[in-house]
Formats: structure tokens, C-alpha cells, sequence
């Protein structure tokens, strides 16, 4: 993946900056793949820091004192782990001169941890910058994006995403996997790994074709309870993202009611986000979906 991100403008902006003396006090990276967020946000420290070698490594691994990554893997954000952050910032630096702190998933946090966060953004301590990643941008609040410096990373394109695969080695799946991802480098490193996702993407596609509001509780009942209910949702917009595009089209839906069902989509997304109760959201966005295209249907009649 690191070729892949080093490609891209937000990371060669990024080098700019800190090659020029020109670091902001706060970036905000937005790159919609949840699985490799965490990665791609230690690539740009390695890159903030300048590292080679051994330090490169300490950085790839968590283990340099002058950074820290928030929260620790698989854990959540909360208003004492930012607090404690805020506390750890007004430090001196323990081996160079500036200290970076990386906060991944940040779209999970809370509106009171945002603004919890607000005042050490704009300005921080001398010598403390702060890296904040998100897969979506929706849940962020608005005083959030005003005080950081955006970065985006696009979708990677087909031929991209199946020369990272290669370098992982040959696989029967890459090529469809880089064609179906929506140029998502975890969603096709899920793909060609089968297993728990291959369950995953059967879902997905029998949610997308529901047509009848009769066949809806079926699916939440059998659906509902699954671990993996952002990747369900993600999968789900794969779906959409594809037949919009003229690809494979299982829900066989009209243009007008792809479109309508991918804002749902995002709207269910945050409320997950926020701890909806997953099996009550899915029942409602396919509801939704469901009356939509039948609405749609009737006036095109």
C-alpha cells in the first residue's frame, strides 16, 4: 500500500509541507478505506518525520515516544483518551523536537469529544502537530474542518488496485477483485481472501435486491446480528457504486432510486456510527429503499 499512497496528491502535499518548513498544526486525512486507515496515517508520519530506517520501522510499529496513535488497535475514542492527549501534548518531546499525534477513525467520535478537541487543533502547543483520519467525512463537525488542513485521498483506479494485489502475490480473485472494489484496496484485499467476506458480499447483494417490503424482515432477521455491520454497509455501497456504473446490477434498480438509496445509505452509516440499533437501521433502509423505487416506479408508469 505504500506505493499507492505516496502516488497521491494528498501525500506529495503533505512531503511539500514539510520539506518547505510549512507543516500546519492540524491535517485531516480522508481515505474511504476503513482497513488500511491506520496504515496509511503512519506512512505520512514516517513522512513527517522524516524516517528511514530504524526510526521508520519504531513508527510503523507505535513505538516512537514522539508519536502517538489514538486510540490503540481495535479500541474506541473517548472523551478521557482525548483528554489524556490533550494533558500528554503540552510535553516537551522526548527525542526530537516535535511530536505528532495521530487520532484514526476520528468520524466515531463523539460531538463532545470534537469539541473537546476544538481549542488544542487551532492551537496547539509549540513543536505539536496533529493527524486526524476518517473514512467519512459526514459525521465530522463543521468547527472540526474549519481548524485542520484537508487532505483527500480519491478512489485508486482499477489498473492501481490490481498492481497492489500483484505485489501480494498471484491470485485467481485479483482481477475481479481490483474491477469490483470501486477502487477500495481493503475491499479488494477482503475479496480475494474469501472467507467471512465472501458472507459478507451474498448479503450485501440479497439486501440490494430486495424489491418487496414482504422479503424485508427475512433479511433483517437473518442479517441483522451480523459482527460486521460497517462492512455489511460498505459492501452494500459497493454494490450500488457498481450498477451506477453500467457494472453487474443485482438490485436492478432505476438510476434515480441507485442515487436515492446510496444518501440513505450514508445516513445509516452515521447513525451506526453513533450506535444505532443495527438490526431496526437495516429494516428502515430497506424500507425506504423499497417505497422509493416503487414510488419511482408509479411515476414512471
Amino acid at each position: 500500500m505504500e506505493k499507492l499512497i505516496k502516488g497521491t496528491t494528498a501525500y506529495k502535499i503533505f512531503s511539500a509541507d514539510r520539506r518547505n518548513g510549512k507543516l500546519s498544526h492540524s491535517y485531516m486525512l480522508h481515505f474511504a478505506d476503513p482497513k488500511n486507515l491506520r496504515a496509511a496515517l503512519k506512512i505520512f508520519a514516517v513522512e513527517f518525520f522524516n524516517a528511514t530506517g530504524a526510526l521508520s520501522a519504531r513508527i510503523s510499529n507505535e513505538s516512537f515516544s514522539d508519536l502517538k496513535v489514538y486510540p490503540a488497535a481495535g479500541g474506541k475514542i473517548t472523551a478521557d483518551g482525548v483528554g489524556a492527549l490533550i494533558e500528554d501534548s503540552a510535553l516537551r518531546p522526548v527525542e526530537g523536537d516535535k511530536k505528532l499525534y495521530i487520532i484514526t477513525d476520528f468520524d466515531s467520535a463523539s460531538a463532545i469529544v470534537q469539541n473537546k478537541l476544538l481549542k488544542t487543533l487551532e492551537e496547539p502547543p509549540a513543536g505539536v502537530h496533529f493527524l486526524l483520519g476518517v473514512s467519512s467525512l459526514a459525521p465530522v463537525l463543521n468547527t472540526v474542518k474549519s481548524r485542520v488542513k484537508l487532505m483527500e485521498i480519491p478512489p485508486f483506479t482499477e489498473g492501481e488496485i490490481l498492481a497492489a494485489l500483484l505485489r501480494r502475490g498471484e491470485n485467481p480473485q485479483n482481477a475481479a477483485a481490483a474491477a469490483s472494489c470501486n477502487g477500495i484496496l481493503g475491499a479488494a484485499e477482503n475479496m480475494v481472501s474469501g472467507g467471512w467476506f465472501a458472507e459478507i458480499r451474498q448479503a450485501a447483494q440479497s439486501i440490494c435486491a430486495v424489491k418487496r417490503v414482504g422479503d424485508i424482515a427475512p433479511l433483517e432477521a437473518k442479517y441483522g446480528d451480523t459482527k460486521y455491520k460497517k462492512e455489511l454497509l460498505t459492501e452494500i455501497q459497493n454494490v450500488y457504486f457498481l450498477a451506477l456504473s453500467g457494472g453487474e446490477n443485482p438490485c436492478a434498480l432505476s438510476k434515480h432510486t441507485l442515487i436515492y438509496a446510496l444518501g440513505e445509505l450514508d445516513r445509516a452509516n452515521r447513525d451506526l456510527k453513533f450506535n444505532a440499533y443495527f438490526q431496526g437501521l437495516l429494516y428502515d433502509f430497506m424500507l425506504k429503499v423499497v417505497k422509493e423505487n416503487d414510488r419511482w416506479l408509479k411515476l414512471q408508469a
